[in-house]
């Protein structure tokens, strides 16, 4: 069977969660002896279509303007040219080369109208990979109103996104609850939750502990997106509560709209205990997580959604203990102490995010919760089980 996956962000040149995850389902696919297309833009590129492969992946790249790390008016109108200036790349393509299973991926909302072109062409059915209920999670954290124009019109391009799918796969059973109140139309929805491969970085080195001069140190580590949707602030706050502990240290690598207000709050509180890093290609990304000791995350208290970071499966890789902060009623609070595989608090609960920081210094304690955490990967997240249920669906 031949797959085209669709997505706004891919390897070798991102170094996002969703880049990797959406690599890690393609190698699988191929793994199950499938062929594998993956249509992605790229903003870097000067021909309109570049081909490539990776991993066995037939990778078809289409020139895009930048949608990631540059302003939110930019990106909005780049995001919404991806349908135009993906069909205008890939006209010919598509009509020479059928495919019998569309996947795309949400973050972006603006392939819809490219999913049904396809979809109507190949006489196929699509599954729509949902992980960020945009523009919802703005209207929560107060980013945008409910009733402006603007919203309004990222709504309109939600709907098409949707309207798209046959299948739309959610991370949670929250997010399942809350798109079944508010999409009522006839869809098939499903939880899908995210995703990983187990193969854990076995040749470890000390070389950013050297660099960061941080040997002696239990590091707390952060990697991934440093925006509002996570409110970075939580994570300062924590790092302030812990400055008598010497021996902990945090690390942040990362790119987003709160970059700038981390490093100023890093200054300004003389904060000697973080350290912030810009973005790292995958394979430094792993090494660090090898490196380190507790993985570490943050959602903004506002989101009325519910996420499931795809770092936490870095993480569990790694046999990482987990150490969280999440939004009210967030389930993946219940998925991870039903492993003891973290301690995951609501935002705003301080003393508690920091008593809980506090009980993984023990050494024993970090290694017995880091099992546990990839025991959960294994059971909950692996790649091959995700693969067999959107291979499910098409069968339906």
């Amino acid at each position: 069977m031949k797959v085209c996956i669709i997505v706004d962000d891919y390897m070798p040149y991102s170094i996002k969660v969703a880049a990797k995850m959406m690599h890690e389902l393609a190698v699988e696919f191929i793994a199950q002896r499938h062929q594998v297309s993956v249509l992605t833009p790229n903003s870097t590129q000067k021909d309109i279509l570049v081909s490539s492969v990776l991993d066995g992946v037939n990778v078809y790249s289409f020139k895009s303007g930048e949608i990631k790390n540059v302003n939110k008016i930019k990106r909005a109108i780049n995001e919404t040219l991806l349908s135009y200036n993906a069909y205008k790349a890939y006209k010919t393509f598509v009509k020479e080369n059928h495919h019998d299973l569309i996947i795309y991926y949400s973050p972006s909302i603006f392939f819809g109208s490219f999913v049904k072109k396809l979809k109507n062409i190949w006489n196929v059915p699509s599954y729509l990979i949902l992980r960020d209920i945009f523009p919802q999670w703005a209207i929560d954290n107060g980013i945008l109103k409910e009733s402006s124009m603007i919203t309004k019109y990222f709504k309109y391009f939600e709907k098409i996104n949707y309207d798209a799918a046959d299948t739309i796969g959610v991370m949670s059973k929250k997010n399942l609850e809350w798109f079944q109140e508010y999409y009522t139309e006839n869809k098939k929805i499903e939880i899908l939750y995210n995703w990983a491969d187990n193969k854990a970085v076995t040749h470890k080195t000390n070389k950013y502990r050297k660099q960061l001069n941080i040997e002696d140190k239990i590091v707390y580590f952060y990697g991934g997106n440093l925006g509002h949707a996570q409110d970075m602030m939580n994570i300062i706050r924590l790092a302030i509560n812990m400055k008598k502990y010497t021996q902990a240290h945090f690390v942040l690598v990362g790119a987003g709209d709160e970059y700038e207000l981390i490093e100023k709050e890093i200054n300004n509180k003389n904060l000697n205990n973080i350290t912030l890093l810009s973005s790292v290609n995958q394979d430094e990304y792993k090494q660090m997580l090898s490196e380190f000791d507790i993985g570490l995350f943050t959602l903004n208290k506002n989101h009325k959604t519910h996420n499931f970071p795809g770092k936490l499966l870095g993480y569990m890789v790694q046999k990482l203990p987990i150490l969280g902060s999440i939004n009210p009623d967030n389930d993946l609070k219940d998925v991870v102490e039903e492993y003891n595989a973290g301690y995951v608090t609501v935002n705003g609960e301080d003393e508690l995010f920091l008593n809980n920081a506090i009980k993984l210094l023990d050494e024993n304690h970090r290694k017995n919760i880091g099992n546990n955490a990839n025991d959960l990967l294994k059971d909950k997240f692996s790649v091959e089980f995700s693969v067999q249920q959107i291979l499910n669906k098409k069968g339906e």
